[in-house]
């Protein structure tokens, strides 16, 4: 079947030509897809006839919202979406003084095997299209009444493992005609595959790239991340140098602290000794705890971001959001699939 979410308002225009119908019928579609049309009944300025053909040619399926948790504490609000085909993915809505931002989900599940990351637990299931990271901003804003200003994609999933998805993505976000959030409201987390992070830079759009970097040398890193046994922490480290030459974006180095692995002052060395002589920001992290892993959260974090401070390095810790609703990515999703295990 047709994957009308995915479409660009120009193949859409394209695709109805073929059925003998005029181009306007695309900006009709567009319009009611952005705003969250869960049928195409509902698209009522639409003759009859055309709506029946889209209903048996296309699939036209909103997420539902599994499971719906809202923070007593600072009002962040997780969603698990059911996707068509039963697999669930997590959103995360924050609200800010400047605005409100969604973390979307690209995969349902993930390959990288992160070992502080409940995603990765069961590997990766599929990749999501381009339409369904869409809908997971298109459905929180219409669940929260709430105007979506700001996206990471820093949800379940490696973003740059789904390329293609993730490119007609930020194509479809971007439209001024669509949701219309411009690429320098978009961050874009990898966990380092370096010859995408070439590629992205090749295509110079003007996103925040964030690396989730987490430790400076290879023995700690290939320990928390299996995806540096294949690549090294130099080779990601030239590959960023390369993107920003490409780009001029600084870039965003993402370091979860975690108690007695990374947080040491020699690593906080290491690390600027690392980014020197690059614009580079580094957003500190407090572990979240996961059930299954034996990795605590750091009691040095303000040590360690002084010690940054002192080398020169622009270092932040990130405001913890949603503590008291599942809020690390992947846990929700997780917690789903042992409930249903256990009904069986």
């Amino acid at each position: 079947m047709t994957d009308i979410r995915s479409m660009t308002p120009e193949e859409l225009a394209a695709w109805f030509k073929e059925l003998g119908q005029p181009a306007f019928r695309a900006k009709q579609v567009f319009r009611w897809l952005t705003e969250g049309a869960e049928s195409f009944d509902e698209m009522t300025n639409l003759p009859k006839d055309l709506r029946e053909k889209l209903s048996k040619d296309c699939r036209l399926f909103a997420p539902q919202i599994e499971r719906r948790q809202v923070s007593r504490i600072d009002g962040t609000v997780k969603y698990l979406w059911r996707l068509w085909d039963g697999n669930c993915v997590e959103t995360v809505l924050m609200c800010y003084h400047h605005g409100n931002t969604v973390c979307v989900s690209c995969q349902a599940g993930c390959n990288m095997g992160c070992v502080f990351c409940a995603s990765t637990l069961g590997g990766k299931v599929r990749d999501l299209t381009a339409g369904e990271i869409l809908d997971q901003i298109i459905f929180t804003q219409k669940d929260s009444g709430e105007k979506v200003s700001n996206i990471v994609m820093m949800g379940i999933g490696e973003p740059l493992d789904n390329f293609d998805n993730v490119l007609r993505f930020l194509t479809l976000v971007n439209r001024p005609d669509g949701l219309n959030i411009g690429m320098r409201h978009i961050s874009l987390s990898t966990c380092g595959l370096v010859k995408r992070i070439d590629k992205l830079a090749s295509l110079g759009l003007q996103l925040t790239l964030s690396v989730s970097l987490h430790a400076p040398d290879d023995e700690t890193r290939s320990r928390l991340m299996p995806v540096n046994r294949a690549v090294g922490v130099e080779t990601l480290m030239e590959t960023c140098r390369r993107y920003f030459e490409a780009t001029g974006r600084r870039i965003s180095y993402e370091y979860a602290m975690i108690d007695g692995v990374n947080d040491s002052d020699e690593q906080a060395d290491r690390l600027a000794a690392l980014l020197k002589g690059q614009p580079a920001h580094v957003n500190l992290i407090p572990l979240n705890d996961i059930d299954e892993s034996p990795l605590k959260p750091s009691r040095r974090v303000r040590e360690f971001q002084q010690r940054l401070e002192r080398h020169g390095v622009t270092a932040t810790v990130r405001r913890k959001l949603g503590g008291d609703i599942d809020a690390s990515c992947g846990q929700l999703r997780r917690r789903q699939m042992e409930d249903r295990r256990g009904s069986v």
